[in-house]
């Protein structure tokens, strides 16, 4: 009965979500065309209300997973819509999905990890463990950037962040991250992605934490990593490395953010975008044709990472990307991009997964544009 008036609430508040979407579409908000700050927020909440919702990403305790690409970018980017959009603090759905996270930080060691070994096999644990460990950091610290105080809840999560970093290895300076074979989050290739989404944790903490000097050593061997694998990493997890290196100075050399921001300018397409596919170099296990086209969420993600390298949205280049971003908002208020791993059903709930993460990486673009 509880989780019957539980959904009925989550229920209202989405369909309250698909009100507010109808009604700012088209909303002159004195920012440049296609560039809907309102109508991102409407499409973001009801996304993360879904979330909360679906019986897919339930877990114990009454809880939910975070994902890395609905509810982790949502937490990360829909604080910053409130200066455009008058608000005052965090609403509902921005609400929920803090709760969760602090539900399950608060009870981390009680808590069964997302994917366990008796269920997913060896070594789901362990990955599940560090990942959730990275994601509360992450979302606690862009949470208390609002106070400008580090909070208690924050320091804990760090620290159970900090005592998950691998020691040995090639991983050496990072942590384990979770392998389901998907692109570019959940796979053999996404432990760079983690150490930049830990990176931004720390860099993001406030209180001058990443000047902390009981972090130093672990903040040594995490730039040791950083600098060590770059070569090796997609221009994706580069453009992820670079986004972290404005928090953690020192996280790239000076000679790896040079060439990168060439590479990158290098990649971008004619009409100002960049493709997810293209990126990350990626191929299809189902084998069907990948879409090259540009995206939102390879576009997002190089204009920021840009941005935060030091190029100034004033640059040509990098202007034409940011204006490729304001005209592409669709009139639901996302952007999109397709799955790098196999053709998606449009109807289903993971065809819509990529859409949220190119909606959350657009407005952290083009907020810090502003």
């Amino acid at each position: 009965m509880k989780f019957i008036t539980r959904l009925g609430t989550y229920l209202t508040a989405l369909a309250m979500c698909g009100v507010l979407a109808a009604a700012v579409r088209g909303a002159d908000l004195k920012d440049p065309p296609g560039w809907n700050p309102q109508a991102a927020a409407a499409y973001l909440d009801s996304r993360a209300i879904f979330w909360a919702t679906w019986p897919n990403a339930a877990r114990d305790h009454g809880t939910f997973c975070i994902s890395c690409h609905t509810t982790l970018p949502f937490a990360i980017a829909r604080p910053a819509l409130r200066g455009l959009l008058g608000e005052s603090g965090p609403g509902a759905a921005e609400t929920k999905i803090l709760e969760n996270l602090l539900t399950r930080a608060r009870g981390y060691r009680e808590m069964e990890p997302f994917y366990p070994d008796q269920t997913r096999g060896i070594p789901k644990t362990s990955e599940s463990r560090a990942i959730e460990s990275v994601m509360n950091a992450l979302v606690l610290t862009t949470r208390d950037q609002a106070s400008g105080h580090l909070s208690a809840d924050a320091k804990t999560a760090l620290a159970n962040m900090w005592a998950l970093q691998m020691k040995t290895g090639p991983q050496n300076g990072a942590w384990t991250w979770l392998n389901f074979g998907y692109e570019p989050w959940e796979s053999p290739n996404s432990g760079y992605f983690g150490a930049s989404m830990a990176a931004l944790a720390v860099g993001t903490a406030p209180d001058g934490y990443v000047s902390a000097p009981e972090i130093q050593e672990n903040l040594k061997n995490l730039r040791a990593y950083f600098q060590r694998e770059f070569d090796k990493q997609s221009e994706l997890n580069k453009l992820m490395a670079l986004w972290a290196s404005e928090k953690v100075p020192g996280l790239i050399t000076p000679e790896q953010r040079a060439a990168l921001v060439d590479q990158t300018f290098a990649m971008q397409m004619a009409e100002g975008a960049w493709s997810t596919a293209a990126i990350g170099s990626y191929k299809r296990q189902d084998g069907s044709t990948i879409d090259t086209a540009g995206d939102g969420y390879a576009t997002a993600l190089a204009t920021l990472a840009l941005q935060c390298g030091g190029i100034a949205p004033s640059d040509a280049r990098l202007r034409k990307g940011l204006e490729w971003l304001r005209r592409h908002q669709d009139p639901e208020g996302q952007w999109t991009a397709t799955s790098p791993n196999k053709q998606r059903d449009p109807k289903t709930e993971p065809a819509k997964f990529m859409n949220d993460a190119a909606t959350a990486m657009a407005v952290l673009s083009l907020t810090h544009a502003r």
